[in-house]
């Protein structure tokens, strides 16, 4: 798969993560919302380190910024 993602997405993406997992350990996520946030998560973690959304494919999104030619 084509990296399309920027620096700047996967901050967010991996900065978001954490603060569920802040708020989970704090005892401020539980139940189904805890469930859905985690996985929720694991998804932004994974995409971040490969540097792919498989969501941004079709819609041929690409946060990279501008290409230097």
């Amino acid at each position: 798969m084509p990296k399309n993602m920027g620096t700047v997405d996967r901050i967010i993406r991996i900065v978001l993560a954490i603060v569920v997992v802040v708020l989970f350990t704090a005892g401020q996520l539980s139940g189904v919302a805890a469930i859905i946030l985690g996985i929720l998560a694991v998804v932004f973690v994974a995409t971040s380190v490969v540097g792919t959304c498989p969501l941004y494919l079709p819609f041929k999104i690409d946060t990279r910024g501008k290409k230097k030619s």
